[in-house]
């Protein structure tokens, strides 16, 4: 049974790793990539990680506060 994919939501961090994967996610899949980041109260850790992502390939960036 397989499905066409036709968005992923892809819980981001900023770092190399969620970066990368990001990458791969829209070479392999094709489809949109919307990057997910909730601001847990980690600090400046998450000051530019919209902008990183957009760079990065994002379609679309979701942060949300939850502190």
């Amino acid at each position: 049974m397989s499905e066409e994919i036709k968005k992923i939501v892809l819980a981001y961090s900023g770092g190399l790793d969620t970066s990368v994967i990001l990458k791969w996610l829209k070479e392999t899949y094709r489809c949109p990539v919307v990057a997910y980041a909730a601001d847990l109260g980690q600090g400046n850790e998450i000051n530019g990680i919209k902008e990183k992502a957009l760079k990065t390939g994002a379609d679309e960036v979701v942060v949300d506060d939850l502190r």
